[in-house]
């Protein structure tokens, strides 16, 4: 019997065809080497959001109608974990498109995401599913139907793949990039396929910054996080609160950058126009908030240094050169930004989501190092 069984797993360790075996994702144990973590406390609430009463008058005999009821929405869910002996500012982690908190609790494959690897280094965490999604869709705007990410079902396996630089496809199979440091075993991308989750209204980043914004003023000053679309959200959350005290970005993009009034750059076009980088201009005083903390972006592998037909390491150029522009601007206003292409400083092969590859321990002591740097690592 366990030598079928771990034939079974061998089977699913490789990406052989459409039908793979795709339900042998590991769960590592924890290592000799990893003390156990140690809480003071953790929870989870509601933060933000709105409330709309129906017109009418509520009867009982109609209770499942909604004249005279309220609808609640538009909030943000946080799920927040705090060591014992926190340093002093906690990390508040948003997630990118169509994503959710999850993108930090662990990776495909089962390994250790951010939320364990940064508990592990003293940081209390904060994560959130932003309005609208995940286990904050309750909304009281109904989507107008210019999302692709927000019905059921959702087909987009292999747009996804692609766009998040994991690789291409051979018809049905999945082809990784050689050097990628993404999981290659079918389980993982079973997995990886799983993570996505629809948007329950309207896409709404003024409304995803306001609840995010009050999130930093129930706890204080704290860093954020941001992956992917969820860029936009990080940039004008400084714009409703000072506590805001750095700002870590992987692969901002998707979603506009924003730029003073009268300095909104040109995006480069990709070959698939569509997908082309975004930019918008804001008043250069909300602006100048941006210049007030240290950002850093970092930007992973396989992006495409001139047109391509790939549509994924295409998009990127695009969004890596709009990232790049915003860099400058910030920096031309007086402020602290900086970006960073990881196969610049050796490290090959990563993907849209950094925190989810095989070296994330890697990327998440980069990201560390820099906070030290800023010292808002402190007890």
């Amino acid at each position: 019997m366990w030598k079928k069984m771990a034939a079974a797993v061998l089977a699913a360790s490789v990406l052989t065809g459409a039908a793979w075996a795709a339900d042998t994702v590991s769960v590592p144990a924890r290592t000799a080497a990893q003390k156990p973590i140690v809480l003071e406390t953790q929870g989870s609430f509601a933060i933000g959001g709105t409330a709309v009463k129906h017109d009418g008058t509520y009867s009982d005999q109609h209770f499942l109608e909604p004249q005279g009821q309220k609808a609640y929405g538009d909030h943000a869910y946080v799920f927040y974990q705090i060591p014992a002996q926190a340093k002093k500012y906690p990390i508040v982690f948003q997630h990118g498109g169509a994503q959710s908190k999850r993108t930090w609790e662990t990776t495909p494959d089962g390994r250790e995401g951010f939320q364990n690897i940064f508990l592990r280094k003293g940081y209390s965490v904060y994560l959130l599913d932003q309005p609208r999604i995940g286990e904050a869709g309750l909304a009281t705007v109904p989507d107008n139907g210019a999302n692709p990410y927000a019905s059921n079902p959702m087909y987009a396996d292999k747009a996804l793949y692609q766009l998040c630089r994991v690789g291409t496809f051979d018809g049905d199979r999945p082809v990784p990039f050689k050097n990628t440091a993404f999981p290659k075993d079918a389980a993982s991308y079973d997995q990886f396929q799983r993570t996505w989750t629809p948007y329950e209204g309207q896409l709404d980043d003024d409304v995803s910054a306001d609840a995010l914004a009050k999130l930093f003023d129930k706890i204080g000053p704290a860093v954020l996080v941001t992956h992917s679309m969820g860029g936009t959200v990080g940039w004008r959350t400084p714009f409703r609160t000072d506590n805001v005290k750095a700002i870590v970005a992987f692969e901002p993009g998707g979603s506009p950058f924003l730029f003073p009034e009268g300095e909104v750059p040109q995006a480069e076009i990709p070959v698939y126009a569509p997908v082309a980088a975004q930019a918008k201009a804001v008043p250069l005083k909300d602006f100048m908030k941006l210049t007030k903390i240290p950002i850093i972006l970092y930007y992973g592998d396989n992006i495409a240094d001139k047109p391509s037909k790939q549509v994924g390491p295409d998009k990127w150029r695009s969004e890596f050169d709009m990232a790049k522009k915003f860099v400058a601007a910030v920096n031309r206003h007086g402020g602290h930004a900086e970006i960073v292409h990881l196969p610049d400083i050796g490290i090959k092969g990563n993907t849209h989501f950094l925190m989810s590859d095989l070296n994330n321990q890697q990327i998440a002591d980069l990201m560390a190092n820099w906070l030290h740097k800023q010292g808002v690592d402190v007890l």
